[in-house]
């Protein structure tokens, strides 16, 4: 393994020189095998004897950990100084094809960012995070990774006991919107800059010569954010927790909290029940994306003026719309597209939200649906049949008017419509083993989840809606 720390080389001041406190007795506990395979790395680092490399009690060669400073508006409102409160930029592996990735570990212990925390992570947060970002990696959303989880019986506290843990998450970068507010709140204008050169120098290089760099390279994060957004909306993903600092100039999935996919279509869902509000709401994530980067592009007032931050904002809703029009087209396996498609698709999901059907499974039963047939499998899963029966012809009008076999449309729907999705209640069930050392439903979801769009024939289960209890899990920032 090599590291080339250039956080730490060509960022000072952006972060401080912390090393990891190591849990007692930790042991390795899981990691996924396909992430150590793109990553290079060898198997054997992944045996017992070597837990000490994951758990941040040995270093590898290179390392140089640090915990970054960084800002951020939470639940609206302007937080000042927050930081890696918990978590270590431990150094950035260097590939042999010039690939570069940040390894993170959280629950390493203090920081001089921890505010009132321990700086710890629990088991249940942990596995939460590895299992989340592998799945939405797995359903081609871009997110950071998770590589290893190493646990122990040290005890940390959070609204009860729990067992510690860490998580080793990989990322190209971890760069927030927030470490952007932190240098232009704090009246370091060069700090800005600098900053917004180094994110060009090691991600958008092509641009680094250009004089208009910083506008192509605000326009593109304002695109890929809205690409990320539409991704979500399109799979019935809730993040739960999209302050400023937990938002990735890269456009990735960031910071696992309290997130949650739809079990019933409920376009009001708070997944987090710290949120009473419903600020970060499943139906306002579009909204807020805009404002988080509009908050963004406030800090970058200094690199170009308001009119050139406006353009660049304004490509915001056209690529949401955009990417969002393409996936609910794939999904109803529209191969054309026509003036009312959007019709058919919002009358299909006001009856679902009427009748709080599985977002999930509604979608994936329409993909299995015929041309010539004229009742469809999903016509048992409503109560109100008559208007699905309706809405149903017109959508079978409609894809004749596409032509094309039904093999090849119901390929593509199957390309677009998950027979399985990371559900609460499966997450949970898979940590409930783990808190007593007890793998096997952690692996076997992980393994399921590595292939969503096919359906499981020997894990049914996990296609299941939830049970009672399933519905009634509880998540908040501590998730």
């Amino acid at each position: 393994m090599q590291f080339n720390n250039t956080w730490h080389r060509e960022l000072s001041g952006f972060y401080s020189d912390v090393q990891p406190t190591p849990l007692r007795d930790a042991r390795l506990l899981y990691h996924s095998a396909a992430l150590a395979q793109d990553l290079q790395l060898d198997s054997r680092l992944f045996t017992q004897g070597h837990s000490a490399l994951w758990s941040g009690e040995q270093l590898a060669e290179g390392m140089q950990p640090l915990a970054q400073v960084y800002s951020g508006h939470q639940f609206g409102i302007w937080a000042g100084q927050l930081g890696d409160g918990r978590g270590l930029l431990l150094g950035e592996q260097q590939l042999a094809d010039g690939r570069k990735f940040d390894w993170h570990l959280k629950g390493a212990g203090l920081t001089p960012y921890s505010r009132m925390g321990d700086g710890r992570a629990v088991l249940r947060s942990t596995l939460r995070e590895f299992l989340a970002s592998e799945a939405l990696h797995a359903l081609g959303i871009p997110t950071t990774r998770a590589l290893t989880v190493v646990t122990s019986h040290q005890p940390v506290r959070r609204e009860q006991e729990e067992r510690g843990a860490m998580l080793l998450r990989v990322a190209e970068s971890h760069v927030r919107f927030g470490h952007f507010e932190h240098m232009y709140y704090a009246g370091e204008q060069d700090k800005v800059r600098q900053l917004a050169d180094y994110v060009i120098r090691h991600h958008w290089p092509q641009w680094q010569q250009e004089p208009e760099r910083y506008q192509l390279w605000f326009t593109d994060v304002v695109r890929r954010t809205a690409r990320l957004i539409a991704s979500w909306q399109s799979v019935g993903f809730a993040h739960g927790v999209l302050n400023t600092d937990n938002m990735s100039i890269l456009g990735l999935t960031l910071d696992y909290g309290p997130f949650g996919f739809l079990d019933d279509y409920q376009p009001q869902f708070i997944c987090n029940h710290s949120d009473h509000q419903g600020r970060y709401r499943f139906d306002y994530q579009p909204a807020v994306g805009l404002w988080n980067l509009n908050r963004l592009a406030h800090t970058l007032s200094g690199l170009l003026s308001a009119s050139q931050l406006q353009q660049a904002l304004a490509a915001y809703e056209p690529e949401l719309m955009r990417v969002w029009g393409e996936k609910m087209r794939a999904k109803l396996g529209l191969m054309t597209q026509e003036k009312q498609d959007n019709d058919l698709l919002t009358g299909l999901l006001a009856l679902m939200a009427r009748e709080g059907s599985d977002y999930t499974r509604t979608f994936r039963l329409l993909s299995d649906s015929e041309q010539q047939q004229p009742r469809s499998a999903l016509r048992d899963e409503f109560i109100d049949r008559e208007t699905f029966d309706g809405w149903y012809q017109q959508w079978r009008t409609r894809i004749l008017r596409d032509g094309g076999s039904d093999e090849q449309r119901q390929q593509q729907m199957k390309r677009a419509n998950p027979a399985l999705v990371l559900r609460n209640w499966l997450a949970q069930r898979a940590i409930d083993g783990a808190e007593q050392d007890d793998i096997t439903e952690l692996s076997r979801l992980h393994q399921a989840l590595a292939n969503p769009w096919e359906a499981p024939a020997d894990a049914v289960d996990l296609l299941q809606r939830p049970p009672e209890w399933g519905k009634k899990l509880e998540v908040s920032c501590s998730s």
